[in-house]
């Protein structure tokens, strides 16, 4: 079937789960952008874009195979996580007056979807204009969260080699949703050793400060004069694990990370209102050594559902999530 897509896409199968359920592998390209997407969790296994002499390398931190997928699953390299992204206090939540207990996965609390999130599942596939379209059903009751989801995530890659990734979900019942990409970005290339250093822009003048479980406290801390402050950009350094509150009204990228040997260039455009900036300080042996990738999760803020003050993640029947997050690809 002609798409009338100006992006190469190919399939090709990746491996079978113990179930004999079968795992594919898409391959999108368009001019130097190369993207490989498993329907194991909606992964991006690996992009690939050149540096400043054109010399094409990955950038996002990959497995080999399924069964590495199977065996790393904490750092979700690459996944698409949810119902609920981060984490929700308690592992539990109020909605129309109705408590709803979900999974503990992180101490007492709920985080990324529990414990077959969305990152554990396989997704249908079928090939769309300029890549690829992943769809699930999510039962009510899975996990602890209330509510049919169904959901899609297209993959696909824009005229100058950017990926778009475009989320849609419906209920039939009032639920809770917040999706996002959990690739981690190392622009010197995925195999080069610690991110650490590279230069990053944040359009956030606040975050959300957390406690000791990583939960919001539910206070916006101004960036001003603390190690939180992207707004000009600067080397990153280890252990941030922080939701930044994005800027609103900002018609550009929200995020731009530069890596001054390659040359390269990362922006992240988003509809999102936050972004979780996370340092992976504990790689060590899993399988990439610490601080080997850059994760920038764009989201809603953790535990909103508990937290009135935040920007609400239900989701109705008769309305629909969207979300679109951006990722562009320079060098300079």
């Amino acid at each position: 079937m002609d798409t009338g897509s100006n992006t190469a896409t190919r399939t090709e199968h990746f491996g079978t789960l113990g179930d004999g359920t079968p795992v594919d592998r898409w391959t999108l390209e368009r001019g130097g952008t190369r993207v490989r997407v498993l329907t194991y969790g909606a992964v991006v296994q690996s992009v690939e874009v050149p540096d400043r002499d054109g010399v094409r390398a990955g950038v996002a931190l990959g497995l080999p195979d399924l069964a590495s997928y199977q065996q790393y699953t904490g750092p979700y390299f690459g996944a698409l996580v949810g119902r609920y992204a981060n984490r929700i206090g308690g592992a539990e939540f109020v909605l129309d007056g109705r408590t709803h207990h979900v999974t503990r996965n992180e101490g007492r609390n709920h985080v990324h979807g529990g414990a077959v999130g969305f990152d554990k599942r396989v997704w249908g596939a079928h090939e769309i204009t300029d890549g690829v379209e992943l769809s699930l059903v999510a039962a009510d009751g899975e996990e602890g969260f209330p509510g049919r989801l169904e959901l899609s995530v297209a993959y696909t890659l824009d005229e100058d080699g950017a990926l778009r990734i475009a989320y849609r979900a419906t209920t039939d019942a009032p639920t809770v949703v917040n999706l996002t990409n959990h690739t981690y970005w190392n622009l010197a290339g995925a195999d080069s050793g610690s991110a650490l250093g590279q230069r990053l822009r944040i359009a956030a003048g606040r975050i959300t400060p957390a406690d000791a479980e990583s939960l919001p406290t539910g206070e916006f801390l101004p960036v001003e004069g603390t190690r939180f402050d992207f707004r000009e950009a600067r080397p990153v350094s280890k252990e941030y694990d922080h939701n930044f509150v994005l800027d609103e009204g900002v018609t550009g990228p929200v995020a731009e990370l530069y890596d001054d040997v390659s040359g390269r260039v990362l922006t992240v455009t988003t509809t999102e209102p936050g972004m979780q900036l996370y340092t992976a300080d504990h790689f060590d042996g899993r399988p990439f050594g610490p601080c080997a990738g850059i994760a920038l999760e764009t989201q809603h803020f953790p535990d909103s559902p508990n937290r009135p003050e935040f920007p609400s993640t239900v989701l109705r029947p008769g309305g629909e999530y969207v979300s679109t997050t951006v990722y562009g690809f320079s060098a300079r």
